[in-house]
């Protein structure tokens, strides 16, 4: 286990170093200066503009500068932000639990849905059952994240008025941050009806940054478990008379959770990608809104921290990920 450990590690550093190249230069590709951009209207003489330039680092050539985040970023410095005058991964740390809760909540949403959707369109397969889970799923897969979050918010908070449009708590509590996590943090505040208003701004961002991983886990639950319920041993078992519970739970479902570990994991790169539409559309106090505000700003130490920080997420994920395979099979600890 071990060998497997230092060889997946390995591997993550190569991939490492290309993040930091797409960081670093995909923002230096869009249009605007951010010197330009941080004197807004005011404007900035020639010189105070060369001064700025020379202490931002932007008169060296790119290389140089390349070379220079690169050093910083082996010291544990993100860069500062150009805005706010903030360390990039103080900035990051004080909003990533925002979207953490918002992502642990929407992968657990998927999980739970998901899964029972795929296995009950495994068992009943080519029923209306199965046709109708697909289907949605497929419908589910399709669907943009941004029309979908505005219909839901047409829906349930302007026409019903179930739930609120944006923002992880009603403006009535003042909720002091102790973890960052507002499911806990009222949960310590004792302020009456604060985690129920909570869970009620989670509702909506939950359902629509949770759809797609949904629909992807049923349809790779589905297709799992058809392979499973193909094989010789399951076919054996129903001769043994054992009733299609005890079937599906004891034996084909945790052969074919491999694959649908696999899915999950990835989901989690598709939760960072979503977030930024989902907090966008729901002024969810994220690291995906930040990103797309560090981007309209062109704050470079924001955007290129915030991709590398977000990259090593998903890289320790798959990592996790491709360790718990031994978890669910033993077998596949022995042939690593």
């Amino acid at each position: 286990m071990l060998r497997l450990i230092l060889r997946k590690l390995g591997l993550l550093i190569p991939t490492f170093i290309g993040v930091t190249l797409t960081s670093f230069f995909f923002i230096r590709l869009l249009p605007g200066d951010p010197i330009l951009l941080l004197a807004g209207e005011r404007g900035v003489s020639p010189e105070r503009y060369q001064e700025l330039m020379v202490q931002f680092g932007y008169d060296q050539p790119i290389w140089q500068q390349y070379l220079t985040y690169l050093g910083n970023i082996f010291q544990g410095d993100l860069g500062t932000s150009i805005v706010t005058k903030q360390p990039v991964l103080t900035e990051f740390m004080a909003l990533f639990p925002a979207t953490i809760e918002l992502s642990v909540c929407a992968i657990i949403f998927a999980a739970v849905v998901g899964l029972p959707a795929g296995i009950l369109a495994a068992v009943r397969r080519g029923k209306t059952l199965d046709h109708t889970v697909m289907t949605t799923a497929l419908v589910g897969y399709s669907m943009p994240i941004f029309w979908w979050g505005l219909l839901l918010i047409i829906l349930f908070s302007g026409i019903l008025q179930w739930t609120p449009v944006s923002g992880r708590i009603s403006l009535m509590y003042w909720i002091e941050p102790v973890t960052g996590f507002m499911l806990i943090d009222t949960l310590l505040s004792d302020q009456d009806g604060a985690f129920w208003s909570a869970v009620n701004h989670l509702i909506l961002p939950t359902i629509v940054l949770g759809t797609i991983p949904l629909a992807v886990i049923a349809r790779q639950t589905r297709s799992a478990m058809l392979e499973v319920l193909d094989e010789d041993y399951v076919r054996t078992a129903r001769a043994k008379g054992l009733s299609t519970y005890r079937i599906v739970a004891l034996h084909a479902l945790r052969n074919a959770l491999i694959p649908v570990i696999t899915v999950i994991g990835l989901q989690i790169g598709v939760l960072f990608a979503g977030a930024i539409l989902t907090e966008t559309i729901f002024s969810w106090p994220g690291i995906g809104k930040w990103m797309v505000d560090s981007i309209f700003r062109r704050d470079y130490p924001v955007v290129q921290g915030g991709l590398l920080m977000i990259a090593a997420i998903i890289m320790l994920v798959n990592l996790l990920v491709d360790l718990a395979y031994g978890l669910v099979n033993p077998k596949i600890r022995h042939t690593e």
